[in-house]
């Protein structure tokens, strides 16, 4: 369905049910157009933001913005990211009034797509609204990918001199490729390195009475995390035994630790979380059978409508991510060296839901889909809400070229609850790694 082909009811409603963005895309402006979100997101406990690119500037400075208000006029308490979980605790720690810097806990985290500006801003704000607070009223940080594990590794270090230093050899040998590794490139059907890491889990299992046996307790539970996806393939008959399906089941976990935090499996903790990540991650499903169950999946089937899952679209403009040539290539590990660059891209296909959007309401806008499903909506939008469209959608990787064609099937009310609507989308700016400096 083509935006020309939507028919008068369909655009209507859409334009009628939009909420401009008035006061703009950058955190600090006035709220008023964001109040309608009070009444959105009532009864709401985990708010997913999602991305269709991970280099749009327009798209982290919104989350920016969203993730302000969500904090200081719906009591949203966590910020959780589709970042290294081993890292996560530094950030956390840096916002709530640590030492160090924004550009080193950012580099910490290990992921290019994060170490921009914008995401830099954010964090300095986290600081800035956690300054001078009790720290039951501070926002947390809460990094939710099991990969990129130095950081843990540090800890494990750290506590094995203390209580069993003729366990340090084992622990780099058998565990020290957990640094860098990254999911799918170690498959093993034995998953050898799996079972090394639950060896020292046990091990450490026995200390969790200390307060450093505890720390070190949840650093060990990463890397088991960890090594499971290291070692999984990428392709298996079964779709939920994949490592895509594996990593966004060890993420939805690690956002259930943080809601039912001290509070057993009731989920009666105040606490509140915004997800940040990519649109593939926050969905709350699949429109096909074929793929495994998303993260905002698993949090959709255990938590229900206290999940709300917003996906971020975009009209044209640029999006930073690496190029790759078509044809086979060597995954994550062939980027070594290489730079994110800008990925220019006109206007969103006809047959898109960012085209339909568009023709509803060029601007800046917020959506919720969920009225759209209801029995006083029009046939005509509740058709249009359950049928499968083309949308955009890109990851770290776009194949050079050919990657302005690319467009996914969805269906709109199987994955999301909301969408944003950018007009313009621009490269997001890097900031350069963080570098200690020498005496």
């Amino acid at each position: 369905m083509s935006a020309n082909d939507l028919g008068g009811d369909v655009t209507e409603w859409l334009s009628r049910n939009a909420v401009p963005l008035s006061g703009g895309l950058t955190a600090g402006a006035p709220t008023v157009d964001l109040q309608p979100l009070k009444e959105v997101l009532d009864g709401v406990r985990i708010v997913g933001l999602g991305e269709s690119t991970h280099g749009t500037r327009e798209f982290f400075q919104l989350k920016h913005r969203l993730l302000e208000y969500l904090v200081t006029e719906l009591g949203f308490t966590t910020l959780a990211m589709e970042a290294s979980a081993s890292a996560g605790p530094a950030v956390d720690a840096y916002v709530r009034g640590g030492v160090g810097n924004a550009a080193q806990v950012l580099t910490g985290l290990g992921f290019w797509t994060w170490r921009t500006e914008e995401v830099l801003d954010t964090i300095e704000w986290m600081r800035a609204y956690n300054d001078g607070r009790p720290a039951d009223e501070q926002i947390r940080f809460v990094g939710i990918d099991p990969q990129r594990s130095g950081d843990s590794l540090a800890v494990l270090e750290a506590f094995l001199t203390s209580v069993a230093p003729q366990r340090l050899p084992a622990l780099h040998s058998a565990l020290g490729v957990l640094a860098t590794a990254y999911p799918g490139s170690r498959p093993d059907a034995q998953q050898k390195l799996m079972h090394e890491a639950v060896n020292l889990l046990e091990f450490v299992r026995g200390y969790e009475d200390t307060p450093a046996g505890a720390v070190a307790l949840r650093h060990a539970r990463i890397l088991v995390r960890a090594a499971d996806l290291v070692t999984r393939n990428g392709q298996h008959p079964d779709p939920e035994r994949t490592v895509l399906a594996a990593r966004d089941r060890y993420m939805a976990e690690a956002v259930a630790d943080i809601l039912d935090d001290d509070s057993g499996d009731s989920g009666d903790s105040a606490a509140k979380v915004v997800l940040w990540g990519h649109n593939s991650h926050v969905a709350k499903g699949r429109s096909t059978d074929s793929l495994p169950l998303p993260l905002g999946g698993h949090l959709r089937e255990r938590y229900g409508d206290a999940y709300y899952a917003l996906g971020l679209l975009f009209g044209e403009g640029s999006f930073r991510a690496h190029r790759i040539w078509p044809g086979p290539w060597s995954g994550v590990g062939g980027l070594t060296g290489r730079i994110a660059e800008g990925n220019p891209i006109g206007p969103a296909p006809a047959t898109t839901v960012e085209a339909q959007l568009a023709a509803a309401t060029p601007s800046d806008h917020l959506l919720d889909l969920r009225p759209a499903t209801t029995d006083d909506a029009p046939q005509a939008v509740r058709e249009w809400a359950g049928a499968t469209h083309d949308t955009r959608s890109f990851g770290a990787l776009v194949t050079r070229w050919f990657y302005r064609r690319d467009v996914s099937r969805v269906r709109l009310t199987d994955e999301y609850d909301g969408l944003a609507y950018v007009a313009v989308s621009t490269d997001s700016r890097p900031v350069s790694p963080y570098r200690p400096v020498r005496p």
